[in-house]
């Protein structure tokens, strides 16, 4: 018996949130959605949120899993070796270019002809402010877009969009609901990975004096972080109380972590993932 009905229509968004490993709970979501073929007009991702909407557009059910839990077993692609050699705590040769191209070859072509529009979310290093980019047909541009957004403050490098230094999106919007109603889209679903109740330490973040001197208004969005991902997440519960969202999210605090390298733990939280979506009827207009 299924806990709830969904209706998909014209207006209906997909915001999915960042988090680093803790994203294969979105994936175990996302893949029953693969399976159910249920689809959604416009979808907004954040950080792991922008990789993991990349393999569900591509239609590559399992795609998402099979980075997170068996690439992981492999080629062990986080840790400080990488921090090290490559100045980045993950191996973004391995996953942005390596894996795409070669290991698992992501469709592009798939992606091109998706109607759906998606948007992937960065932080302007000159502005601190979030950027939103849309891009379906330039296999590069895809590739830096998610490798921005993705580019987490103090452990990975300053990426270049269009010649314009970025980092992760999670930095000015984790959670971007509010851009997703400013574009017309007001009967979301949004999936988080963390648990309802959660808020971040209202503390502001702390910035050496040796990051990011060139760009004082990213410093500043750092320190702000914890302030603006609060102010997200009541939102969306608002909402959520409301009736005028769905959330589908862990159901108790978990135990992954941004850099959880415990492959039966990432498995768990997938299959968590799965199973919530499961427990949901969504109904296509």
């Amino acid at each position: 018996m299924k806990e709830k009905t969904i209706h998909i229509t014209a207006n209906s968004g997909l915001v999915l949130e960042g988090g680093g490993m803790r994203g294969i709970f979105t994936n175990g979501v996302l893949d029953y959605f693969m399976d159910k073929r249920i689809s959604f007009p416009y979808i907004i991702g954040v950080s792991a949120g922008a990789c993991n909407a990349l393999s569900y557009l591509s239609n590559q059910r399992g795609r998402a899993k099979y980075i997170n839990t068996d690439l992981l077993e492999e080629r062990n692609y986080i840790g400080l070796k990488f921090l090290l050699t490559k100045r980045n705590i993950m191996d973004f040769d391995l996953l942005f270019h390596e894996l795409p191209e070669k290991i698992y070859p992501y469709d592009y072509e798939t992606l091109a002809k998706s109607p759906c529009r998606l948007e992937i979310v960065t932080t302007s290093c000159r502005t601190g402010k979030a950027c939103y980019f849309e891009e379906k047909n330039n296999p590069k541009r895809v590739i830096d877009l998610v490798k921005a957004s993705s580019s987490l403050p103090f452990v990975c490098p300053i990426t270049k969009v269009d010649g314009e230094p970025m980092l992760d999106g999670g930095i000015a919007s984790s959670i971007p609901l509010e851009r997703a109603i400013s574009q017309g889209y007001y009967n979301n679903v949004v999936v988080l990975t963390r648990n309802r109740g959660y808020r971040k330490p209202t503390k502001g973040t702390k910035v050496p004096f040796m990051f990011y001197r060139k760009y004082p208004m990213v410093k500043e969005a750092i320190r702000q972080r914890n302030m603006i991902y609060n102010r997200e997440i009541e939102l969306v519960e608002k909402l959520e109380d409301e009736g005028m969202i769905t959330v589908i999210r862990p159901e108790k605090p978990i135990e992954v972590g941004r850099m959880e390298r415990d492959t039966k733990k990432l498995l768990a939280l997938y299959e968590e993932g799965y199973n919530l979506a499961s427990k949901i009827e969504f109904k296509i207009h």
